[in-house]
């Protein structure tokens, strides 16, 4: 027997300073990928963000300079240059190189901030190359330098100077993150919201790279950020609610408008911070929405004393609504801060909405009876969807005769190594039905454009036989009986043509997914399969297949050149394809064109297929961009087409 390894003192490592951020990057910022690297400017600018949110700052800057630098600026107190007690540095050293250091701990720095652990600059520090701090404070500007964490000179005094705040320049760390371009999308975005969050904070985004510049600032706060998220939908009133109210330590802020929709959106943020899972805050807004909305129908007689209440689903109909939070001690549940737990929060928010929506639909009796008429119709609506829904869905997991009659199903049972083909129409679907590896895919083919959900209410949803077949092979069911735990397959391919049709189809397929299966894409099961464009054949068997204009002139290209006896080549296409041997070159215009081998080759078998994953990088713009292609405004649609017409490849007219 092999003796064993000795355990003792000499095998405990101890880690000082910031080791152990640099050892274990995933700790502290999820991950070195882009995710990891954008979090690191978000916590430099969080920290600028919270001296606005105190009052101290008007402005934030954000530069992305030539040399792969990021400059965040503001315009606040300065972080603190004078030596600290505790470590007998400068508090500047300090907050830069010591774990949870800070003004958020109850110290008096801040009374509310999005920052509470007093790690973000630190963990910044440790994971970049080289850092520059420099502070304007008290008439004077100072510097200090730092590498991987490590002051490299003293704080210096550099000179006098007439501004205040914090400068921080980085350089992320390119032996610590995968890649180190931060990208200029996702900073506009950021900094927009935080305008939009912080009433009278000006944000400014200018990358060097590009020349491009971009900022913000928005005197209505969340109530423009409302009319945002509304733009382009028919709205019941131009002017959003709005309510700002200090209630004990704490700021509410709300501001709701209704629109011409069959969804809601609603955004809840505690300190500037998104909670995606909502929280107590959430809860109270809900709570008093319902309750003001019923008492004004019963008091105006819009709903009988005998009919039964609106329900929370009913009055959310078409809702936008966005709810912000300032409380000094914020408790979220987890580490990603996704729910908000402060139990006081609920009331306060229902408090402050209880009294002044009420005032606000005394105040505007047009705006209140379109708000209440339109939650009528809802309720209608949600009558009938349940009716239609107990006809056609059964509870649990569906199976057997619950299944419907076009679906081929696979033998496994195990979801996880289940795929589900969705194809556009039969004759393809008969020949992936026989191309098939029938152990593993199923295969469900559907006949012309499945109904516009983005224009239809759940019941009208629940009288068109495509949706419902759709509804009843996924098995996860819809509307408020939705369970990811019947989820029969854990890979759903949209496979359609490759030409103007197709991509109407899985643009209505992908709306369907999103406004009532989202949990599906958030998982990541939904894809999209890639049929190829062409089929090249050569001499005796030999053929390629192409899946873009630019790939089949690469393999015609390549074909030439492996030729010994090309001879001169001609430019004409023709020629060229005579000179790299091939003998027809076919167009596919679908997948119907194709027969039960090439379906399989090409775009089913698992070693050869091209399939794109659909994410859901950012809710927010993939709800306008919905909106705008398969809503009711035509000249938006029109506009965005017009916008967008040039970076069209391949279409088929």
């Amino acid at each position: 027997m092999a003796k064993e390894k000795q355990y003792n003192s000499a095998q405990i490592q101890v880690l000082e300073g910031l080791e152990p951020v640099r050892k274990r990057p995933g700790m502290y910022i999820g991950g070195t990928g882009r995710e990891g690297l954008h979090h690191l400017l978000k916590e430099i600018a969080d920290n600028s963000v919270d001296e606005a949110i105190a009052g101290f700052a008007s402005n934030l800057w954000v530069v992305m300079q030539k040399d792969g630098g990021l400059r965040v600026r503001d315009d606040g107190r300065g972080i603190p240059v004078d030596k600290h007690a505790k470590t007998g540095k400068s508090a500047l050293e300090t907050v830069l190189t010591v774990l949870h250091a800070g003004g958020k701990f109850g110290g008096g720095g801040y009374k509310v901030s999005s920052g509470l652990h007093g790690v973000g600059i630190s963990v910044v520090n440790a994971l970049s190359s080289k850092l520059i701090a420099e502070v304007h404070k008290d008439g004077t500007l100072y510097r200090q330098e730092y590498e991987r964490g490590a002051p490299m000179t003293p704080i210096k005094k550099v000179g006098p100077t007439k501004e205040t705040g914090t400068q921080i320049t980085f350089y992320p760390d390119d032996t610590i993150f995968e890649e180190v371009d931060i990208e200029y999308e996702w900073t506009v975005d950021y900094l927009r919201h935080q305008a939009y969050l912080t009433k009278g904070l000006r944000t400014h985004v200018i990358d060097e790279r590009t020349d491009k510049q971009y900022a913000f600032y928005f005197e209505g706060g969340i109530q423009s950020y409302v009319r945002h998220l509304n733009f382009g939908k028919d709205v019941v009133d131009d002017e959003a609610f709005y309510v700002e109210k200090q209630v004990e330590e704490s700021m509410v802020e709300i501001s709701i408008q209704y629109a011409d929709a069959y969804t809601e959106t609603v955004k809840a943020f505690a300190n500037n911070v998104y909670n995606p899972d909502g929280g107590t805050h959430l809860t109270g807004f809900r709570a008093a929405l319902t309750r003001v909305i019923n008492d004004y129908a019963r008091k105006n007689g819009l709903v009988k004393e005998k009919e039964e209440n609106l329900s929370g689903e009913d009055t959310r109909e078409g809702l936008t609504a966005v709810i912000l939070v300032k409380l000094p001690d914020p408790q979220f549940e987890g580490q990603t801060k996704n729910k908000l737990g402060n139990p006081e929060v609920r009331s306060y928010v229902e408090q402050v909405l209880n009294e002044y929506f009420s005032y606000y639909l005394e105040e505007h009796p047009a705006v209140a009876k379109k708000i209440v008429g339109k939650a009528l119709l809802a309720a209608r609506a949600r009558k009938a969807a349940r009716a239609a829904r107990e006809n056609i869905i059964r509870k649990g997991v569906l199976e057997g005769s619950g299944l419907p009659g076009k679906l081929a199903d696979c033998s496994s049972r195990d979801p996880t190594n289940s795929e589900l083909y969705i194809v556009e129409g039969d004759s393809a679907g008969g020949s992936a039905k026989s191309g098939r590896d029938s152990s593993n895919q199923a295969i469900l083919p559907l006949r012309g454009k499945v109904l516009n959900v983005e224009r239809a209410r759940l019941d009208r949803m629940l009288g068109n036989n495509e949706i419902v077949t759709l509804i009843k092979a996924i098995g996860v069911g819809i509307g408020d009986q939705f369970s990811m735990d019947g989820l029969r397959y854990h890979r759903i391919i949209i496979m359609t043509d490759a030409d103007v049709d197709g991509s109407h189809i899985s643009t209505l397929l992908l709306t369907f997914f999103f406004r009532h299966m989202r949990p599906i894409i958030e998982g990541g099961h939904l894809y999209l399969a890639k049929p190829p464009l062409y089929l090249m054949k050569g001499t005796g068997s030999k053929k390629w297949y192409a899946f873009s204009d630019e790939e089949r002139d690469s393999i015609v290209q390549k074909l030439i050149s492996d030729r010994k006896d090309r001879g001169t080549v001609i430019n004409s296409e023709d020629d060229k394809r005579r000179q790299a041997g091939l003998t027809d070159v076919q167009r596919y215009k679908g997948l119907g064109e194709m027969d039960a081998e090439q379906l399989w080759e090409t775009t089913m078998n698992p070693e050869n297929r091209v399939l794109i994953q659909v994410r859901l990088d950012d809710a927010e713009k993939a709800d306008a961009i919905f909106s705008k292609l398969m809503g009711t405004e035509v000249d938006m649609r029109k506009n965005f087409i017009q916008t967008h017409a040039k970076f069209v490849k391949d279409l088929d007219v």
